[in-house]
């Protein structure tokens, strides 16, 4: 009696123990979520507004790279980095990475796993414009200052606000990241091709893993927000889908890989890469592009979807993505015949179909677009749609296209899709006998 008293004491002790660390980690884990929400939070309209109208401003010339105005410019975002808990990346200790009378403006935000110290998560925005224009460079008319509010003081506004709020996560990325303002952009990419030729010695040894590109993000309308370089490496459709989910923007994903911004260097050096972008406007180039055009509030939401998916590429466990070497062979005419309906469909197994037929995509194997929806099937009434790309069955995961036959063939009479519509998730709720089953 008395011992079994000693092992229910033990057992018991053992159960408050496990209790007590379950509880730890709940706490921890709410902790993050916290400081995670702090982060976004700290991305605020006023703060991008007031990084726009100060590189806007007439004072800076529209900031063409070697000019005194794109210097003043570059003054201004050193001071703006001296106050943000990053360290100088640039030649000789300084934030500066010279180049033809120009300069890059390079910060790091150390990682916090030795083990992955050496692998580079690139973030950048040009922050120069074309002066007072003229025939090459500007839309007209020219010599008046062109004071690129949107393009591209929107961005590096965003990317001054993403690197204030990496400094509230609730730990270091595990990655490092290097926060990169180009110059000479609108010369040809000067600034960024330099970095990828000539890197400064802080950098030499790192390898370059990963990088975004924000460039013009200033003029956000109906929430649509353009996506490029997606195709770059395998998943990172669903990665910008999974940093949306808080913002849960319109996203619009562009196959295009044209070498107009700084994106196309590094994707030229085989580098996964994407690139936000809130769309072209007749201001573009042109001495109209002023701040008072700019959607302020729109810049808010958008550099936090940005904070969220570079957090989770300098933070994912895995090895970093590899260069999908496909995506320089696409094109908007291969997405079309992708996700061009089919006349025909694949009958799930003996089971009554659910009628929706599929096709895979090589670049986004676990999520499978819509190609076709039979009429009155149980998918057509509970709301399935061409284009949607389904990416779980019930709550679980797809593998890939077999897997989502497998899931479907295996379900009962009703089933829960979760299927991604232009950069959101909806939950689509099936049931077998809302139509009548066909042969």
């Amino acid at each position: 009696m008395q011992s079994f008293s000693r092992r229910r004491f033990a057992v018991a002790c053992g159960l408050a123990a496990a209790c007590v660390r379950l509880a730890f980690v709940s706490a921890a884990i709410a902790r993050d979520a916290e400081h995670m929400s702090d982060a976004r939070a700290s991305i605020r309209a006023e703060e991008a507004g007031r990084h726009v109208h100060a590189l806007a401003d007439d004072a800076f010339e529209g900031r063409e790279g070697g000019s005194r105005g794109g210097r003043a410019a570059g003054a201004y975002i050193v001071a703006a980095l001296e106050r943000l808990a990053v360290t100088p990346a640039g030649d000789d200790g300084t934030f500066f990475q010279g180049f033809g009378g120009m300069r890059n403006i390079l910060a790091v935000v150390p990682g916090r796993d030795p083990a992955v110290a050496h692998e580079l998560v690139v973030v950048g925005a040009h922050y120069d414009h074309v002066g007072y224009g003229n025939a090459r460079n500007s839309y007209g008319p020219t010599g008046f200052i062109h004071n690129g509010a949107d393009d591209n003081a929107s961005g590096v506004a965003g990317l001054l606000e993403l690197a204030e709020a990496i400094g509230h996560l609730p730990s270091p990325p595990r990655r490092p990241i290097l926060i990169a303002f180009w110059d000479g952009e609108e010369k040809g990419l000067l600034g960024s091709y330099h970095f990828l030729r000539v890197r400064p010695a802080r950098l030499a040894s790192s390898t370059l893993v990963f990088s975004v590109n924000l460039d013009m993000i200033g003029r956000l309308r109906g929430e649509r927000l353009e996506v490029f370089g997606a195709r770059s490496a395998e998943g990172l459709r669903m990665a910008c889908v999974e940093a949306n989910a808080a913002t849960r923007l319109e996203l619009v994903f562009d196959w295009e890989i044209t070498d107009d911004s700084d994106h196309y260097p590094f994707i030229a050096a085989r580098i996964p890469t994407v690139m936000f972008h809130t769309g072209l406007h007749d201001q573009y180039h042109r001495p109209s592009d002023d701040t008072h055009l700019v959607n302020v509030s729109g810049m808010e939401p958008v550099t936090r979807l940005v904070l969220d998916f570079v957090t989770a590429v300098a933070d994912d466990p895995g090895p970093p993505r590899g260069f999908r070497d496909d995506c320089r062979r696409e094109s908007p005419a291969t997405r079309r015949a992708l996700e061009a309906p089919a006349a025909e469909m694949v009958t799930v197994g003996s089971r009554p179909r659910w009628g929706v037929g599929v096709r895979s995509d090589p670049g986004e194997p676990r999520a499978p677009v819509v190609v076709r929806v039979s009429p009155g099937s149980p998918m057509a009434v509970a709301g399935v749609q061409l284009g949607d790309r389904i990416v779980a069955v019930d709550g679980q995961p797809l593998v890939d296209q077999q897997d989502m036959l497998a899931k479907l063939a295996a379900a009962g009479d009703r089933v829960a899709i979760d299927a991604e519509r232009r950069g959101r998730i909806v939950r689509i709720e099936a049931n077998s006998s809302a139509a009548a089953s066909k042969p």
